[in-house]
């Protein structure tokens, strides 16, 4: 008798966690290679039809009807962005594949697209705020100066053209698997330095997100989510004069 209630409020718990993703989107917008997160949601009964199935992927079927909508995944876009100059010795965007490796000073290591960075008090490369930038083979980069010049594979020379060291870029089998913590920083298993990096120097890369689809997307979940609790008002003045009125008969 009331199983319209799921219907509809699953809708506005789907629309909600929506609005969340495209809301953490739009604030990224400007951020320096940041990634468009995308949400997806499936019925209730697939979500269901996944957890009775085998390793041999057979399935049972436990019958065609639905009245919720479950979360399903939030994939992440890592399309490249757009490079963009900003003419500062210490930034750094790479073309194509790749992330830079940032470990903290627990020696936990988070992967980023943003290659905005600067030297801390003992000159070494770090992100601010995140930790230290690691070269090729896992090391901080030790610059003490911000006087350099940098080549398209990452490495950084002084003023005499003495080797300072090479910014690491490091790739994944896949990045599907990859962790993201919904501020431009993944987290993941099985990273390998890249033998041929392509790097700008002076540039940036901008966030991916296309500001235009992210408020389009806004609109058409606010309409759904205040479609969805105006019906459910309905529904509910409905539902109460048929307990009532209907009972009485």
């Amino acid at each position: 008798m009331f199983k319209g209630f799921y219907n509809l409020t699953s809708g506005m718990l789907t629309q909600q966690r929506h609005l969340n993703v495209v809301g953490n989107n739009m604030v990224n917008v400007s951020t320096a290679g940041f990634k468009e997160s995308r949400y997806t949601a499936t019925t209730f009964d697939d979500v269901m039809y996944a957890r009775v199935g085998n390793k041999e992927k057979i399935y049972t079927d436990i019958g065609r009807q639905s009245y919720i909508r479950a979360n399903s995944e939030i994939y992440v876009n890592h399309e490249q962005g757009i490079p963009e100059p900003t003419n500062i010795p210490l930034d750094f965007a790479i073309m194509g594949e790749g992330f830079f490796a940032i470990q903290d000073e627990e020696g936990n290591t988070t992967y980023t697209r943003a290659g905005s960075f600067s030297l801390d008090e003992e000159g070494y490369l770090c992100f601010p705020g995140r930790g230290y930038v690691m070269d090729p083979q896992g090391q901080r980069i030790l610059l003490q100066t911000d006087k350099i010049t940098a080549d398209a594979q990452g490495n950084i020379l002084n003023e005499d053209g003495g080797f300072l060291g090479q910014v690491g870029v490091y790739t994944f089998d896949d990045t599907a698997e990859l962790e993201h913590d919904g501020n431009g920083f993944f987290t993941g298993d099985g990273a390998e330095a890249a033998e041929n990096p392509s790097l700008l120097w002076k540039y940036v890369e901008r966030s991916n997100v296309e500001l235009i689809r992210q408020m389009t997307d806004m609109i058409t979940c606010q309409r759904a989510l205040q479609s969805c609790a105006s019906v459910t008002k309905m529904y509910d003045e409905v539902m109460g004069h048929a307990a009532s009125d209907v009972g009485r008969l």
